[in-house]
């Protein structure tokens, strides 16, 4: 599916079980706490954090696809079309960075 196709399943499913979205600021701070769900899982599974029992169950795509779907609802109710900002987004980033990270002697000497 687009990124389009996302945001209007979300704003489908929020019209039909959510009665409505939540107000901006309430999903800012869903963003946060779901961004440091992803965290917790990186931080234990990846870094050098020790697990928790209640830890190992834990699921990272499904927790980075709830970091999705809060950002597909902040940008539905402030009329982002992320398909058309992550476009802009892309040539942002090759026009200010296209060699920036090919000349970066720190990630060329790390293995």
């Amino acid at each position: 599916m687009t990124i389009q196709e996302a945001q209007e399943r979300v704003d489908q499913w929020i019209k039909t079980y959510g009665v409505r979205y939540f107000n901006e600021l309430t999903n800012m701070a869903i963003l946060s706490e779901e961004v440091g769900e992803v965290a917790r899982i990186i931080a234990r599974r990846y870094g050098e954090q020790s697990s928790k029992p209640s830890d190992e169950d834990k699921d990272l795509g499904d927790e980075l696809a709830d970091v999705l779907w809060v950002v597909m609802c902040l940008a539905n109710q402030t009329g982002v079309d992320l398909d058309k900002a992550l476009e802009r987004n892309f040539a942002k980033k090759t026009a200010r960075d296209n060699h920036r990270h090919l000349d970066n002697i720190k990630l060329k000497n790390k293995n």
